[in-house]
C-alpha cells in the first residue's frame, strides 16, 4: 500500500470544510489514490444552484491560497458551473449541481475506495459567538 502524503490528505480536509462553510451538501472526501494513480483524493460536493457552485469554489480556491498557497493547476466547468473540476494535483475538487451529481453518480463509480462523509459541526461542536 502507498503512503498518502500527509499535505494532500490535509489539503483535501480543508477544501471539504470549505465547501461546508458555503453550505454545499453530502460533502465526501475519497480516496483514490490506490486505484486511481493521478490523484490521491477526490472531495465531492453538492450545491443547490449554479450561484452556490460558483461561491463553493471560490471559498475552496480561498482556503487552499490562504493554508498554503496552493492554486489550482487548472479549472474545467467554470462557464455552465453545473460541475466544475479543480485540479491540485494529488487533490482534485469536484462541485456539482445536485441533479449533475445525481446524473454522473461518481459516489457510485467509486464506491469500493475508501470514503469519509463530512458533516458541518454540530451546534454544540461550533465555535461560540460569545
Amino acid at each position: 500500500m502507498t503512503q498518502v502524503a500527509p499535505d494532500a490528505r490535509r489539503r483535501a480536509a480543508i477544501a471539504a470544510d470549505a465547501a461546508l462553510d458555503k453550505k454545499a451538501e453530502d460533502v465526501v472526501v475519497l480516496e483514490v489514490g490506490p486505484v486511481l494513480g493521478i490523484a490521491e483524493f477526490f472531495v465531492l460536493a453538492s450545491a443547490g444552484n449554479v450561484r452556490q457552485v460558483r461561491t463553493v469554489v471560490e471559498a475552496v480556491e480561498a482556503a487552499l491560497v490562504a493554508a498554503d498557497a496552493s492554486t489550482p493547476r487548472s479549472v474545467e466547468g467554470l462557464g455552465d458551473a453545473s460541475w466544475v473540476l479543480m485540479d491540485y494535483g494529488d487533490v482534485v475538487v469536484h462541485v456539482f449541481l445536485t441533479e449533475t451529481r445525481e446524473f454522473y453518480d461518481l459516489d457510485r463509480l467509486w464506491a469500493d475506495v475508501p470514503r469519509t462523509e463530512v458533516q458541518p459541526p454540530t451546534a454544540a461542536q461550533a465555535p461560540s459567538a460569545t
